[in-house]
């Protein structure tokens, strides 16, 4: 095909929802070039007459394994190591239960909601409960039952991310509601505007892996739940530091490993955008940990292992929009940025804004998407080392573009959040009580204790 052609033929969209594909990019190809333009190279044909690609699949089978081991159990483990030890099974049994609760989830409605023929807002009912995908079902070049598994992985550790803005002080019943609820409503419409074929996606915006499906509506409704629930007893200036920062720094490490999944990933090819995209996200995560480091020992004295890791997570969720558009220059660049900043939001918003969100949900993930998916229309030129933007689009045109995507996003997410939380509120508890909230909420709310000392 010739370069800086638009690409013809059917994407993911169009083979699981019908509809063309509007996306159309020059340069390396992103993740949906192989579900844009059919090209397979295999052994296998689906239903449809198309040839499944057995490196593909078995590439896109691994990364999702690596997309639920980020959750279960490293980002249970990174949040269990930030709170007190009376807490740590609390978190740990939010993580692992928004897993059950949005796998049956994402297959009841989520997955037809984000991926189903619906039109530019949401993806309609018609694939509830998987309805019309079989065994020779195919998304593009792999079988649409693995492609329904590895986005399950992202609509699982989202919510999860979530848990860190309400640790110590939330009922666990609010959170297995809101979070099946919130995801129907909230992470599924997004995904489909930006991924399933939807308005956001047919503007260009760039959203390699989640810039703004993940970590955008992830972030911004941390920072809402954590205005509406209040602060923690004690918030600022008496809480206890993080009880094992050891255990922070493995669930960090296998957030580090998983990521690869997450980015290298979205590719949905075993093919070069899967290397290039493995290669900046690990380049920004090494970055965005130096970053945050640098900066805390000219700030105070000493590098922590908490913020080491914690800039680590702040260099890949900005990585994670541009992951496969940027080169590695852009990767160095976007993972030390998201360091910097990401920490200097959490000072802003805990000790100028006295709003207690607890691990930095917002500072870290809300900040980083949007920063990326910003900085990605810059670094995406290849005078940046960059794969190149949407065909005829100019920086400044691809730009407002990315920030249209950033506030639709945000918007929907905050006013979503806010209503979803009001009304539960009305009849599910919401905050513990205080003497809960001091004894700690694993003998209170489950009846065990993480540490018998």
């Amino acid at each position: 095909m010739p370069e800086n052609q638009p690409f013809q033929g059917r994407c993911a969209q169009y083979l699981i929802t019908g509809r063309r594909c509007t996306n159309r990019w020059q340069g390396r190809r992103p993740w949906f070039y192989y579900l844009c333009t059919g090209e397979y190279t295999s052994r296998h044909k689906g239903t449809s007459g198309a040839l499944m690609n057995g490196a593909d699949t078995a590439w896109i089978l691994t990364s999702t394994a690596l997309v639920l081991f980020m959750t279960l159990p490293g980002l249970a483990l990174f949040y269990a190591g930030l709170v007190r030890a009376q807490n740590t099974l609390s978190v740990l049994m939010n993580c692992f239960a928004i897993a059950c609760v949005m796998s049956i989830v994402w297959l009841v409605a989520g997955y037809s909601i984000a991926f189903g023929d619906g039109g530019a807002v949401w993806g309609g009912l018609g694939k509830v409960f998987l309805a019309g995908v079989g065994v020779d079902s195919l998304a593009g070049a792999i079988p649409e039952t693995v492609f329904f598994m590895f986005q399950m992985t992202f609509a699982i550790i989202t919510p999860a991310l979530i848990v860190g803005a309400y640790v110590e002080r939330i009922h666990f019943s609010f959170v297995i509601i809101f979070s099946a609820i919130w995801g129907l409503v909230v992470y599924a419409p997004v995904t489909h505007w930006i991924w399933g074929g939807g308005f956001l996606g047919a503007m260009g915006v760039m959203d390699f892996a989640g810039g703004l499906v993940v970590h955008l509506t992830a972030g911004a409704t941390a920072l809402v739940l954590a205005v509406m629930l209040g602060a923690r007893n004690g918030f600022p200036g008496e809480l206890k530091p993080p009880h094992s920062p050891g255990l922070t720094m493995m669930g960090a490490a296998m957030l580090w490993v998983g990521w690869f999944g997450f980015n290298a990933g979205s590719a949905l090819a075993a093919d070069t955008s899967a290397g290039m995209a493995m290669t900046v996200t690990h380049i920004a995560a090494a970055a965005g940990s130096l970053a945050w480091a640098g900066a805390e020992w000219v700030r105070f004295g000493k590098p922590s292992l908490v913020g080491i890791v914690t800039g680590m997570v702040a260099g890949l969720a900005t990585i994670t929009p541009a992951s496969g558009f940027v080169g590695p220059a852009g990767g160095l660049v976007l993972g030390l940025a998201g360091g910097l900043l990401c920490q200097w939001f959490v000072g802003l918003i805990k000790q100028k804004w006295k709003i207690d969100d607890s691990l930095d949900v917002f500072a870290v993930h809300g900040v980083g998407g949007v920063l990326g998916s910003i900085l990605v229309a810059l670094f995406a030129l290849p005078s940046f080392g960059g794969l190149g933007l949407a065909e005829g689009v100019s920086f400044g045109g691809q730009l407002g573009v990315q920030l249209v995507g950033v506030v639709v996003v945000a918007a929907w997410t905050v006013v979503a959040t806010f209503v979803i939380a009001k009304v539960m509120a009305t009849f599910v508890p919401f905050r513990v009580g205080g003497d809960v909230e001091t004894e700690g909420l694993d003998l209170v709310l489950h009846g065990e204790r993480s540490y018998e000392l």
